[in-house]
């Protein structure tokens, strides 16, 4: 028998029965328009949670575009000084060496850039001037490797970016963002996990996941290949309405990544990418979800809810205040003053 492979298409998405077969037409526009691929792996989560499934099967929804949306959601394209960088912060920029991914999220904010039909790759002369850029700017301590998933280039390319990267004295820390981990964790061999180490860089791993479903056996096993070579993790979630949009999933999720030693990092607001308003509450019921996690779990499993505010102007935090008025409020709502009188 053949070894499962990535699903593609509708009719294949039918096959595997994650759809009924009376949804491929409907979803062929869907298809047409944004890229699909699900993952041997999350097709079998998939097909036993809801959570999963709606963050990669796609839905006839995607093709309504409310007047907010924008194809370049958080204005990426002002702050990119050569082709594959963007250069936002002062420290850091984004490294997008590649536009493919394991798998193709339903609510993806470069979802005009990525996929077989999108940007293509960077070239050789390409990646060289990208190198030259972050070399010859010394206030850049940080390069975060994204696209794409970097994760699916080969164990000989990333080891490659490394070393160009480990050249560059002042660049101290490496971040790679990815999905492969819990989309396909046998693609985290050990080859893979040494070619993200290089001699004077700090390499750190940030994981995308949504729903602790996708937190298998395999996604664990393959993150504590990663933590265990001395590459730390943090996590990455999107605040999804009709995935994780209630306080016992997100409470699940963030335990989870923190027994398999992920901290959790960020939990974002969803961005304005067309087609995604199916996906999007609004910020108070986000506000609301983070008190709920603060009155309940650790402080080790508490993310920092981010707006990336669209037209280019920066993550921000918009978690809830606790302070107002020479008060302070508690997890329990009680409001004390402070200073005490």
């Amino acid at each position: 028998m053949p070894a499962p492979r990535t699903l593609r298409t509708p009719a294949e998405l039918a096959g595997a029965g994650l759809i009924a077969p009376g949804r491929v037409a409907e979803l062929e526009a869907v298809a047409a328009r944004y890229a699909v691929a699900i993952t041997p792996a999350v097709a079998e989560a998939a097909a036993r949670s809801e959570g999963v499934a709606r963050q990669f099967v796609p839905a006839a929804g995607e093709l309504v575009q409310t007047p907010d949306e924008r194809a370049d959601p958080i204005g990426d394209a002002a702050f990119s000084p050569v082709e594959g960088v963007v250069h936002r912060y002062r420290d850091r920029v984004l490294l997008k060496a590649n536009h493919a991914c394991a798998v193709y999220c339903r609510f993806c904010f470069r979802r005009e850039m990525v996929g077989p039909d999108g940007v293509r790759p960077l070239s050789a002369a390409q990646l060289d001037a990208a190198m030259a850029y972050i070399a010859g700017d010394p206030q850049i301590w940080e390069v975060i490797v994204t696209g794409g998933d970097p994760l699916i280039l080969s164990p000989r390319r990333l080891g490659d970016l490394m070393r160009r990267l480990a050249a560059i004295e002042h660049v101290r820390i490496v971040r790679f963002h990815t999905r492969v981990p819990a989309a396909d964790p046998a693609r985290i061999t050990p080859a893979l996990v040494e070619a993200l180490r290089a001699p004077g860089n700090t390499t750190w791993v940030g994981l995308h996941a949504n729903h602790p479903d996708e937190l298998t056996p395999a996604a664990a096993a393959a993150c504590a290949r990663i933590v265990d070579a001395g590459i730390p993790m943090v996590s990455q979630t999107v605040l999804l309405k009709g995935v994780n949009d209630d306080a016992a999933t997100l409470e699940a999720l963030m335990r989870r990544f923190v027994e398999l030693r992920i901290k959790p990092y960020y939990l974002h607001h969803p961005d304005l990418a067309p087609g995604t308003g199916h996906f999007r509450g609004g910020l108070a019921e986000g506000q609301a979800l983070m008190r709920a996690l603060r009155g309940t779990v650790s402080g080790l499993c508490q993310p920092t809810y981010v707006l990336d505010i669209p037209g280019g102007h920066g993550k921000s935090p918009v978690g809830p205040c606790y302070v107002a008025e020479g008060q302070v409020e508690d997890p329990n709502g009680g409001r004390h003053d402070y200073p005490p009188r």
